[in-house]
């Protein structure tokens, strides 16, 4: 019985464990001012803790799967949210930025397993007819730690510094970690990887169509994304509350749009939902270049561009396993890859953008991004001949 009442809730554990990824990922982003300040760097070098952590993410999500997919699932899940939890608190504790550097590095490296084996953890613990909405469900924690984290670590960093920001990540890391423990069943194991699965991927176009909008879709976002606090203030003159609230726009919209997407998927289909929040993040980010200076337009934008954040990529993934259900460790580990390969082209541009002052062009850059990825999209859409969709 208690097994059986841990299985049930443990789509939520799930949940919270990308609740803390998210937050360590993004983190930098809603304190970059004070990241800069403390440890004496630009703001386009504080940025860099984006783009080279998401450089190990992408390079580590693959190589982890392969070299981890005998192992049992729950071992596996908790040792890397222990892993982000204690890489959080040491980051508190950083003398200086190379440290803060090396810290994060080590940590995302691991913390690189978490998404993609959860996305996967998923498909063994529920019904097929439920496995859409339940890794739409799970990817939910990424949306909380836009809605709910990036306000916090702003609120927190301005106030307290970015070592107490730092702190409440590796604390909340810690509380997940536990929930994870109680609520994740034992026992669980994947379909091993091996280099032949890497293959039978590398050969399918749909599956590499699929993999490139989710790099164009997340590339196009971190040109700005990475910056939005900063762009706030020299564009706006927006203090640390206004662009608090500006985050917490986005990630509650980022929430809505992943309820949305959940509630539909399995009726809609992965097509019809992804097609729908593609073109929502395509009109979000094109009021924010068109709005750039004006802090209600901008702020208008990012909520539109918010409903379209996390419900993009969790369709993303829904699309890769329904596509390929025998491949679904691989894909998911590979879309996760190229998400984070999206992260640091993105932010490398922004970054570049940002320090030459090129502050209007960031935004219409990222629409050229998702303007790619919309058309991928549509090139995508399953033929009439195959009722299942891609």
């Amino acid at each position: 019985m208690e097994n059986a009442r841990a299985g049930r809730f443990a789509p939520t554990a799930l949940m919270l464990g990308n609740l803390v990824t998210g937050c360590s990922v993004l983190a930098p982003a809603g304190m970059l001012p004070e990241l800069a300040t403390g440890l004496d760097v630009s703001i386009h070098a504080a940025g860099l803790l984006i783009t080279f952590g998401a450089l190990i993410l992408c390079i580590g999500s693959p190589l982890t799967a392969w070299l981890t997919s005998r192992i049992e699932r729950r071992t596996l899940l908790t040792t890397t949210l222990a892993v982000l939890a204690f890489g959080n608190l040491a980051s508190a504790f950083a003398p200086d930025y190379a440290s803060l550097l090396v810290i994060r590095l080590v940590m995302l490296a691991v913390g690189a397993l978490y998404t993609p084996q959860a996305a996967g953890t998923a498909a063994l613990i529920v019904p097929v007819e439920r496995r859409g909405s339940t890794i739409a469900y799970i990817f939910l924690g990424w949306s909380l730690a836009a809605a709910v984290g990036l306000p916090l670590i702003t609120f927190i960093a301005s106030r307290y510094g970015w070592r107490a920001a730092y702190g409440e990540i590796g604390v909340l890391g810690c509380v997940s970690l536990l929930l994870l423990l109680m609520r994740l069943p034992a026992g669980l194991k994947g379909t091993p990887v091996d280099l032949k699965t890497w293959s039978t991927v590398g050969r399918s176009r749909a599956i590499l169509l699929l993999l490139a909008i989710t790099m164009l879709q997340m590339s196009g976002q971190f040109v700005v994304f990475t910056f939005i606090g900063p762009l706030l203030r020299k564009l706006t003159g927006a203090g640390p509350d206004a662009i608090g609230m500006v985050f917490a726009l986005y990630g509650v919209c980022g929430f809505l749009g992943v309820v949305i997407a959940t509630g539909i998927v399995d009726t809609s289909g992965p097509y019809r939902t992804s097609l729908l929040f593609t073109c929502l993040l395509l009109a979000g980010i094109t009021g924010w270049a068109l709005g750039a200076g004006t802090l209600v337009l901008m702020a208008g934008a990012v909520a539109i561009w918010g409903l379209g954040f996390a419900s993009t990529n969790s369709m993303q993934q829904v699309r890769l396993v329904s596509a390929a259900p025998s491949l679904a460790s691989a894909t998911v580990a590979l879309n996760t890859s190229v998400l984070y390969i999206g992260q640091a082209v993105g932010s490398a541009i922004g970054g570049l953008l940002f320090a030459h002052e090129l502050l209007h062009a960031l935004g219409f850059v990222a629409v050229g991004f998702v303007v790619l990825a919309l058309i991928l999209v549509i090139l995508t859409r399953p033929r009439p001949a195959t009722a299942a969709p891609a």
